[in-house]
């Protein structure tokens, strides 16, 4: 059937599920993990140091979208994953594991050109040398002369019994911590099942009893991963506690200024609410400044927990799990970290309460004066109104004043015509007509004025 029209990102979508998947490995093996914190700049700029090492050995350049590429470079190979804060360098070779515990083991990073690797772009957050090697025949007595530390030494039984899991957690002379994987034989030679040239189909007990590849790669990368993700998620400690001095300090003049608004006066609660909406301002900036690194370190949390339960682990006598390690020393930090996203939360409501009763307070003193203001206004709307009653008054004494004063005129020149009285006759019978006639038309007035 012809296919419709696709979405733009519909194959970066689908094509997401199989992101960053873990390579087929074959013990023995020398790995060098390095994690390398950085800005946007620092991160793109790892694309173009990657670049410029594929091109040294005449090898295709990286995609300008691509967040993954693993590559073969002979000496040794190579895994880049771009992430959302840092930027992650796998390198792996093989290793000549007689001997391996009578001397200092050699690291994959020896392989690596040293100038281009002293050039990587961003900060070192977490560098590991993780060591792959047959479990057959090997003691873990071996361990404890040249590469872990015999007295913190953590070990588990991981991928249901098939491997040992070695490591101290520390940081060595080289600045990199040390981990050792101690994989059951794996035959790359024997059948899988259901593979074409068996007879039965069924699992040979060599693949049985040890890893195949593509396990033993998806356990590795968890172990990579777990000490990836639980330096990540420690970046939200500092925060964590730098935000704690600054939290008690506002915590102590929310107080104060929940004392003050108690006892204080109309006058006094503009400064109050002008010291308060600074608080507010500077806890919501602290907020936002912080809220995303604790968020990210709670994933970060959520993460290592999730590799660590995908491991399988199961005790080994006398020492103490990877999970154990980690729960008795990550919690508190985990719990520093949620306990002050939980403070700034609190902090924040309260201050929005504190200033909530503090705006309505001065709402209402707000409400009272401008009753009072309208009180006062109604008075002197009154005196003016008395005040235009007593000039309407005069002003009818006046018109009539004036209207007589016509009228006497008037009257003296209607003498010569014949007019029977005089003019001061005439005026004094007119006043009283006048008056009335003037009143009665102001009234009139007003009583049109006030109907519209």
């Amino acid at each position: 059937m012809p296919l419709t029209k696709s979405h733009p990102q519909r194959v970066a979508l689908h094509n997401e599920i199989h992101a960053r998947p873990p390579e087929a490995m074959r013990a023995p093996l020398a790995i060098s993990h390095l994690v390398m914190l950085g800005d946007a700049a620092e991160r793109e700029a790892s694309r173009a140091h990657l670049a410029a090492l594929l091109r040294d050995h005449h090898l295709p350049q990286p995609d300008a979208q691509s967040t993954h590429i693993r590559m073969d470079l002979g000496p040794f190979r190579l895994r880049w994953e771009l992430h959302t804060e840092f930027v992650t360098w796998s390198f792996s070779r093989a290793l000549d594991a007689t001997g391996f515990g009578e001397r200092e083991p050699t690291t994959a990073l020896e392989s690596v050109p040293q100038q281009w690797l002293a050039a990587l772009p961003g900060q070192l957050l977490a560098g590991l040398h993780l060591w792959v090697v047959p479990a057959r025949g090997a003691g873990s007595d071996f361990l404890f002369r040249h590469v872990l530390h015999e007295d913190g030494v953590i070990a588990s039984r991981v991928a249901d019994g098939h491997g040992e899991v070695y490591t101290d957690f520390a940081l060595h002379p080289d600045g990199f911590s040390r981990m050792v994987l101690l994989a059951g034989g794996v035959d790359a030679s024997v059948t899988r099942p259901g593979a074409p040239g068996s007879a039965t189909g069924n699992i040979g007990p060599e693949v049985q009893a040890g890893l195949s590849p593509r396990r033993l790669g998806r356990l590795v990368q968890r172990l990579l991963e777990i000490d990836t993700y639980r330096m990540a998620a420690l970046l939200g400690l500092p925060a964590a506690r730098e935000a704690a001095a600054a939290l008690a300090s506002a915590e102590r003049e929310l107080a104060e200024l929940a004392g003050a608004i108690r006892v204080a006066g109309p006058h006094e609660e503009p400064q109050l609410l002008d010291r308060l909406t600074k608080l507010a301002g500077q806890v919501e900036s602290q907020y936002a400044a912080t809220h995303s690194r604790f968020s990210a370190s709670a994933a970060y949390f959520e993460l290592v927990a999730r590799r660590i339960a995908e491991l399988g682990e199961s005790r080994l006598a006398g020492l103490q799990t990877i999970g154990e390690f980690m729960e008795r020393r990550l919690s508190p930090a985990r719990a520093t970290c949620e306990w002050a996203t939980r403070r700034q939360d609190a902090l924040s409501q309260r201050v929005s309460r504190i200033s909530s009763l503090l705006r309505t307070r001065v709402e209402i003193e707000q409400q009272h004066s401008s009753q009072a203001l309208l009180a006062a206004m109604n008075r002197r709307q009154g005196l003016q109104l008395k005040l235009q009653a007593t000039v309407e008054g005069l002003s009818v004494a006046a018109i009539t004043y004036y209207i007589v004063g016509l009228v006497s005129y008037l009257a003296k020149g209607a003498q010569d015509v014949g007019w029977p009285w005089s003019a001061e006759r005439t005026a004094a019978l007119a006043i009283p007509v006048v008056a009335l006639a003037v009143w009665w038309s102001l009234r009139r007035l007003h009583t049109r004025v006030f109907e519209r």
